[in-house]
């Protein structure tokens, strides 16, 4: 597994999560941006709506690694999951508890590695 993915399991398949650029774009194109995204999720209007956008992130999150293998390996492409399959395959319950793995998948994908450079400001002197 990829350290930037997170994973679910869907009709007993396991599938990684992983947020790309191109992801990024899309949750843009729709919120407004990444910030924007929980609010918009919380503020759906109704029930059916909610679904249906946790349901199209999931499915934009779990085909991410599927677009990058079938860039990789042009001849041994798998299927790309279907918002369809994802309705048919979860009940509302384990929607939610996706929750934690969409998060994850957010945040490692937008986590900065940040390490400190050794410098000598801080050396004693005398």
């Amino acid at each position: 597994m990829d350290e930037r993915t997170a994973t679910v399991n869907i009709g007993g398949q396991e599938y990684e999560m992983l947020l790309t650029t191109r992801a990024t774009k899309e949750i843009a194109g729709r919120y407004g941006g990444l910030e924007n995204l929980g609010d918009q999720l919380m503020k759906s209007e109704n029930f059916e709506m909610a679904l249906d956008e946790i349901v199209w992130l999931i499915t934009l999150l779990c085909n991410q690694p599927i677009l990058v293998h079938n860039l990789k390996n042009p001849d041994d492409k798998k299927p790309e999951l279907a918002a369809e399959e994802v309705e048919l395959l979860t009940s509302p319950l384990e929607l939610a508890s996706y929750k934690d793995a969409i998060m994850e998948a957010m945040y490692k994908g937008t986590k900065r590695n940040i390490e400190s450079e050794d410098t000598s400001k801080n050396v004693q002197v005398g």
